[in-house]
């Protein structure tokens, strides 16, 4: 046998050093591990629990309009385009005593009921909303509101949000409410991406039973306007943190988002004058009681 060349004797000692280089080499892109998506059936699990933990945390979550009846209510939630429902729920008393009836408003000289609804915003296209669909109640409905869905989204000025809001709490007929509040939180949660509220209601509405339809939708709102806020949620003082994908967002220290609690959650007046007898926070004020 010959003897071995130089280039042959340098082999072996090269195959070493490409596998000691292969064996230290970092994982490129294409090899770097990934979180593994989350299943259809691990995000429905995960929004029934956060709905779980939501009744445990408010379990006195209701509809924060002041109403004593379906008119009531439904006029309230026509005012509540654009703004706070503190500010309608001060509106309304005298709005009411002035027209308690779908007679009486659909009658209103418009200009005096614009005077009467002007702190609740877009006031002159509130006015035109209130004697339409009163007069509507009037003549098609014998002054009564309607429990129907279809019925509701005929009146003027009332879209499906609205008649949600009054089939749910004024006839115990399940919906859900989609406003700036749910819509941010359910996108939060990844319980949907979709930004019409029709087909955030539609996706929503299949996570769900129809029993917890209205119920969830006062606490998801709930929620947003007491601790996950649009700008500066409180994530360090938020209870369903741990089921949270969008944790973070906002302030984690815990006692920096303690201050950013709102309504009874950090001691301050709620939005109805007059909230249910097991609220646990104060009323809040008549207008101009400050």
């Amino acid at each position: 046998m010959g003897k071995p060349t130089q280039e042959s004797a340098k082999q072996p000692a090269m195959k070493a050093t490409v596998a000691a280089a292969k064996a230290t080499a970092k994982p490129s892109a294409k090899t770097k591990p990934t979180t593994k998506p989350e299943s259809r059936l691990a995000m429905v699990r995960r929004a029934r629990k956060i709905n779980r933990e939501l009744a445990e945390l408010y379990p006195y979550a209701h509809p924060e309009l002041d109403f004593r009846n379906p008119f009531e209510l439904l006029v309230a939630t026509v005012l509540s385009a654009q703004t706070t429902d503190l500010r309608v729920n001060q509106t309304t008393p005298a709005l009411f005593a002035a027209y308690p009836t779908p007679e009486d408003m659909a009658a209103a000289v418009p200009e005096e009921m614009e005077e009467l609804i002007r702190p609740t915003g877009f006031f002159r296209a509130k006015t035109k909303s209130l004697i339409g669909l009163s007069a509507a109640l009037r003549d098609n409905f014998g002054g009564e509101v309607p429990g129907r869905l279809a019925d509701l989204v005929r009146l003027p000025g009332v879209g499906r949000k609205t008649a949600n809001v009054v089939l749910g709490n004024a006839f115990g007929v399940p919906g859900i409410t989609v406003d700036t509040h749910f819509g941010r939180l359910v996108r939060r949660w990844k319980w949907t991406e979709q930004e019409d509220p029709e087909k955030i209601e539609a996706e929503i509405a299949t996570i769900f039973p129809k029993s917890e339809w209205t119920m969830l939708s006062h606490r998801v709102v709930f929620h947003g306007r007491r601790i996950c806020h649009a700008r500066k949620p409180a994530c360090g003082a938020c209870p369903i943190a741990p089921l949270c994908p969008a944790y973070g967002e906002g302030e984690t220290d815990p006692e920096k988002a303690r201050k950013l609690l709102k309504y009874e959650m950090g001691g301050q007046p709620g939005q109805r004058l007059s909230p249910p007898a097991d609220y646990p926070g104060k009323p809040a004020p008549a207008l101009g009681a400050g």
